[in-house]
């Protein structure tokens, strides 16, 4: 391969990228990409506190609304969740380091 041929590769790489960046460009902007923002203004009522991953398949989630928590198990095209959970009653400050 001589120059001409390493010119025309490059060119051609940056006219697709060009491309690429330009069909990414109007998809936000005509709305074909969905959005997952929040208004920054808004109050977050929603939070994942932690995830478990049992098998290959299912997970359990501990999912924060509004200050209620709900245990949530998501495996293959099923989904149980559970309302009526407590957090663990605090530790005393002297067990908090032998852990």
């Amino acid at each position: 391969m001589d120059s001409p041929d390493y010119l025309r590769f490059l060119a051609a790489l940056i006219f697709v990228l060009a491309l690429l960046g330009g069909f990414a460009w109007l998809a936000r902007r005509f709305g074909l990409a969905p959005r997952a923002t929040v208004a920054k203004s808004a109050v977050k009522r929603l939070s994942v506190s932690e995830i478990l991953p049992l098998d290959a398949r299912r997970r359990l989630m501990l999912i924060r609304r509004d200050n209620v928590e709900h245990l949530v198990l998501i495996g293959d095209g099923e989904t149980v969740i559970e309302q009526n959970i407590t957090p663990p009653p605090a530790m005393p400050a002297s067990l908090e380091g032998r852990s």
